[in-house]
This record gives structure tokens, C-alpha cells and sequence, in this order.
């Protein structure tokens, strides 16, 4: 049984509001924080505390847990939280940064005394209602007792990639899975996409591969989404999909690797996004190959 922590939750969006209500549910005192206040509301029925401000959510903390959308919003809510941080305090940071913005985001951590995680989750809407993520995380051996009960809260494993969460060492791992995570959700939607110019049943696609090495449960799960018109509510949103293809070919760039399917992986979320899918889940990248009335592209 461990001993009940002051967890602050800033940023309760689909991922977030999950975390939050998991670890309340594990019986620590959850302080939760959103920009947009009606998604942190429905919070305070699972016994979170709704607070007005980042500051005021942090107030008290043992840990301080950021999901938010992406670095400079996370850097821009602890600066606003800075005044009533407290030195020494825990900060596991799950936004997907990119490798960038995690070192922006490991900075502040040693201006304000903060001890750093860097801690990105792998999991979708389902897996953090069910506290099933897979958490990914760098931070010091000493403060380790401190989180480890906010990730076994919210993830059904925890993998350590090194001791120095300023490195990103965790950051870059979700990197290299969500490279191959939207690569997968886009082939998906082109495979339906293309059954449906050629006038192909996508069952017999199914059929084929049925059992075989090529077959897998992700690939079934996002195209029957798109046959199924189950899109809303996301798993994880098309937007979000775009930022992070967008961080992952700016890692690319900047250790000198070309990423052409994470590239074109962003151009067709960003396509589905400008065509009103921006809060659909990212399956709905699927529209991407069809104009805006839905018909195929000459």
C-alpha cells in the first residue's frame, strides 16, 4: 500500500482527464487544472480538485504531471505554475515534446529546482480509461519512489530508458513507436481508400491476409472505424496525429535522417484536419485520398 500523494494534473484533455481519474481512483489527492475549464469539470466527480489556475493547481504537489498538446504550451502552463512550485517537487512530463521541446522543458525543471521525468505515454483513449498505457520514462534513481505509484496509477508497465530525463531518452522511444503507429494508420486508410476506387470489398483484402504474417489487430481496429463510423470520440485526434508526424520529422531533420512516409504521414493528417476531421480520431486520415465532397482525386 503506498502512501497517498497531492498529484496535480495539468492538461485533462482525452489522455489527461484518463490519467486524472485513474490515479483518484488508486487513492491519491488529484489537483487537475485545463485551459478550457468544462473539460476538467467532470473531474471533481471522481474527487478531483478543479483548480482555476496552473498555480493553484500545483499548491501542495508531491507530483506534478503535464499532458498537454505540445512543448511550448507545456513550458508556457509551468510558467505560469512557477510561483507556487515548490523546489524539490517531481514533474513527470508526458507531453510528446519532440526532442526540441524536451530539452527546453528540462531546462526549466533545473531553473526552478524541479526533479525532471521525462515521461511520454504510448497508449490511446481506451488504454488510459483503462489504465493499461505503456509509460515510458527517463528521471534519477532516487526519486523514483515518488512517481512510480502515479505510473503504476495509470500504465499497465513502466519502461526505464535512462537515468537523466533532460537526455528525452524516453522521448525519443515515443518518437521512433509513433513513426511507426501513424506509418500503420495511414496505410490503413489508403488500403480502404483504394478498395474503394477499384471497387474492391475491403473483406476480401481481410480474407487474404487472414492469419498471416501481414494480418494485425491495429489495422483492424482503425479500419473499422472508418467502415464502422466510429470516429468520435478519438482515440487520439487527427490534429494531434499531425503535430506529432511534424515533431518526428524535425527529429529526423536535425540528426540527419529523411523520413518520407512520416512526412507524407503529416501532410495527410494535416489535409483531413483542414477538411473538418481535425477532432476525429486519426483513422480519419482515410479522407485525406478523397476531395472535399468525397470523391477520389484525379
Amino acid at each position: 500500500m503506498t502512501d497517498k500523494l497531492t498529484v496535480s494534473v495539468l492538461g485533462t484533455g482525452i489522455m489527461g482527464a484518463a490519467m486524472a481519474r485513474n490515479i483518484a481512483k488508486a487513492g491519491h489527492s488529484v489537483r487537475a487544472w485545463n485551459r478550457t475549464r468544462a473539460k476538467a469539470e467532470p473531474l471533481a466527480a471522481d474527487g478531483a480538485f478543479v483548480a482555476g489556475s496552473p498555480a493553484e493547481a500545483v499548491q501542495g504537489a508531491d507530483v506534478v504531471l503535464t499532458m498537454l498538446y505540445d512543448g511550448p504550451a507545456a513550458l508556457d502552463v509551468m510558467r505560469a505554475a512557477a510561483p507556487a512550485l515548490r523546489s524539490g517537487v517531481a514533474w513527470v512530463q508526458s507531453t510528446t515534446a519532440g526532442v526540441e521541446g524536451i530539452a527546453d522543458l528540462a531546462a526549466f525543471a533545473r531553473e526552478y529546482g524541479l526533479v525532471f521525468y521525462d515521461a511520454p505515454m504510448l497508449g490511446t483513449r481506451q488504454p488510459a480509461e483503462a489504465g493499461r498505457l505503456t509509460v515510458l520514462a527517463a528521471g534519477p534513481v532516487e526519486g523514483r519512489p515518488a512517481v512510480t505509484p502515479v505510473f503504476d496509477a495509470v500504465g499497465a508497465r513502466t519502461v526505464w530508458t535512462g537515468e537523466d530525463g533532460g537526455a528525452g531518452t524516453a522521448t525519443r522511444l515515443k518518437l521512433v513507436a509513433n513513426s511507426w503507429v501513424l506509418a500503420v494508420t495511414n496505410a490503413a486508410g489508403e488500403v480502404l481508400a483504394l478498395s474503394k476506387a477499384l471497387d474492391v470489398d475491403p473483406q476480401r483484402f481481410f480474407e487474404v491476409i487472414d492469419g498471416g504474417p501481414l494480418d494485425m489487430g491495429y489495422l483492424r481496429a482503425k479500419t473499422g472505424l472508418v467502415l464502422e463510423d466510429r470516429l468520435s470520440p478519438a482515440q487520439f485526434a487527427v490534429a494531434t496525429a499531425a503535430k506529432d508526424a511534424r515533431l518526428i520529422v524535425e527529429a529526423g531533420e536535425r540528426y540527419g535522417v529523411r523520413l518520407d512516409v512520416a512526412a507524407a504521414s503529416a501532410e495527410r493528417f494535416e489535409r483531413a484536419a483542414a477538411q473538418g476531421h481535425g477532432n476525429e480520431d486519426m483513422a480519419a486520415a482515410y479522407f485525406a485520398s478523397f476531395d472535399e465532397l468525397g470523391t477520389a482525386e484525379e
